[in-house]
């Protein structure tokens, strides 16, 4: 098993290393070539510019029993074509049960947007303290229960 993480602009990279770490499960940080990081922990893979290379080449990397972070609803989709197990860095868990929903929900915000010719997004807010938990306590308890079902 491993942890696979979208890491453009992703918000919980050290959340993710910090339990990681506790429970010795490896983590693979994937970014384009437009982002620096740099890790201690984790292995960081920097993937060339192209529109989603790093959502191929994290799928590529992706197996049954795998963890993928990621906030794209096509690549939770995906990852979870696979096998793997997937969580949004807000802390919900993406499943068979609520995917399909979450598809339809983006394509119709899609097709709103074409339709009233609207290009632009609001600005998110800035991420609180009380999401990181969330986030952090859905992992935990994410990694918690796989290492139990492993051990049965």
């Amino acid at each position: 098993m491993k942890i696979l993480v979208d890491a453009d602009a992703c918000p919980v990279i050290g959340i993710t290393e910090r339990i990681a770490e506790e429970y010795g499960i490896p983590v693979i940080l994937l970014c384009d070539t437009s982002h620096v990081l740099y890790s201690e922990y984790s292995e960081v893979k920097i993937i060339g510019a192209g529109a989603d290379a790093v959502d191929f080449a994290l799928l590529n990397l992706c197996a049954a029993g795998d963890i993928v972070v990621t906030q794209d609803y096509g690549v939770a989709a995906m990852a979870l074509g696979k096998g793997a197990f997937a969580i949004h860095q807000s802390g919900r868990l993406f499943t068979d049960e609520n995917i399909d929903g979450l598809l339809a929900e983006r394509h119709m915000a899609r097709e709103s947007r074409r339709i009233s010719k609207k290009s632009y997004y609001k600005r998110q807010k800035k991420r609180t303290r009380q999401e990181d938990k969330w986030f952090a306590d859905s992992f935990e308890k994410l990694l918690s229960g796989i290492n139990s079902d492993q051990k049965n």
